[in-house]
């Protein structure tokens, strides 16, 4: 279970929009320095494909722990920083939080989005091969998607292994689908870039499978719909 169960503080909302503004000016895929905290021992790198046709992934938080942590657990109600990644792209909340949780031997964020089609690599350390990997980002445009992985087993040294990744909904926000609801770059459907979230009144209340756009807003669902998986993670690891 996870060990954080609280609620939603809608004022870090602005930060979060502030991150994914800064992130648009960046390349679709980010190669350059991460942050976060990092320990030596057996070193990986991580690579996320982007299987969507019309979603984009904003920055990637991955962090290694102990199999006792939980970053999200389908079923529960999401942690309030997890619900800021999601709701507006913005990872250092979720990361600052995994630092200062026992058992989270390092976390790094990437720095730009990953658009349909592309790679994404992180570098990150572990001190033994029996800890864990997750990661999370926002997929844009939704209203509170992500896209996740929750306590992966890594590979041993040499070794590498590959996942399917699928979009999960925070449970924070109602899918409204409405330009004004979703941070994020310029989007046609809005003649510019989205808002700034959208209150928590309606919202499911746990992590479960996103069910997908449905036209029911501002977004066209031939356009920007998807079916699971959304990416593809490749961990390769080495001494």
């Amino acid at each position: 279970m996870s060990k954080f169960r609280n609620t939603f503080h809608c004022r870090i909302a602005a930060i979060g929009i502030a991150a994914v503004a800064l992130a648009t000016s960046l390349p679709a895929a980010s190669r350059g320095p991460q942050h976060g905290r990092h320990h030596g021992g057996i070193h990986y790198q991580v690579e996320v494909v982007n299987l969507t046709r019309a979603q984009q992934f904003t920055p990637l938080l991955v962090a290694i722990h102990h199999p006792s942590v939980d970053v999200f657990e389908p079923g529960a109600p999401a942690l309030p920083e997890l619900a800021t990644l999601a709701e507006t792209g913005n990872p250092v909340p979720l990361s600052d939080r995994l630092d200062a949780t026992r058992g989270v031997s390092a976390t790094a964020r990437g720095d730009g989005l990953t658009a349909p089609g592309q790679k994404t690599a992180i570098a990150i350390d572990a001190p033994t091969p029996g800890y864990r990997i997750s990661l999370a980002a926002m997929m844009i445009p939704t209203n509170d998607g992500f896209v996740g992985l929750d306590a992966a087993r890594l590979p041993a040294p040499g070794r590498s292994v590959s996942y399917t990744l699928y979009a999960y909904d925070a449970g924070s926000e109602p899918n409204d689908e409405s330009c004004a609801s979703i941070p994020g770059p310029e989007y046609p459907e809005c003649n510019g870039p989205g808002g700034s979230g959208a209150p928590e009144a309606g919202a499911e209340g746990f992590v479960h499978i996103h069910n997908g756009i449905h036209g029911i807003g501002d977004f066209d669902a031939a356009e920007r719909d998807w079916r699971n998986p959304v990416a593809r993670v490749t961990i390769r690891a080495r001494y």
